[in-house]
């Protein structure tokens, strides 16, 4: 089983996010055996709160499914309990290197690294634009588990 774990700044708008719509995606795949998910933050600003509502009402819009989330700040442990530690923007990867000083085992990624285009994928808590931020998402998740067939890591 490979676990995944997505990370953004405060983890109530595009890592919680990206773990639904990626437990979305992997339900409809029949791979909840080969794939575990979670998100965290690199801040502890939003921790235990839940979705911020505009993220949630996108999730609506789009029929993915969601539970009640908590906000959670990644730890120096997840490291070694998560197979990759993907990150939505260079800046989150600049304050997780605060937490996770070393990255030895490759783990950690933009989740746009996955894609054709390679970038960061903008936080809407600032833009507002929730469709943006759900597309890339949607693209980095798919091309994420195209990636994980393709080199028969699931």
């Amino acid at each position: 089983m490979i676990k995944i774990m997505f990370v953004c700044h405060g983890n109530i708008c595009r890592s919680a996010m990206s773990e639904f719509i990626m437990k979305d995606m992997i339900a409809n795949r029949g791979l909840e055996d080969k794939i575990q998910v979670a998100s965290s933050a690199t801040s502890r600003e939003e921790i235990g709160n839940d979705m911020y509502p505009p993220a949630k009402r996108k999730l609506d819009k789009e029929h993915i499914p969601y539970t009640r989330h908590h906000a959670r700040q990644i730890t120096k442990s997840d490291y070694a309990e998560y197979d990759l530690i993907l990150c939505m923007e260079q800046y989150n990867i600049r304050n997780l290197k605060r937490i996770i000083p070393a990255d030895p085992d490759n783990k950690i990624h933009l989740l746009l690294d996955y894609s054709d285009n390679p970038r960061d994928i903008s936080d809407p808590w600032y833009s507002g634009d929730f469709d943006k931020t759900f597309d890339d998402i949607i693209e980095g998740c798919e091309c994420l588990l195209e990636y994980l067939c393709r080199e028969n890591i699931i």
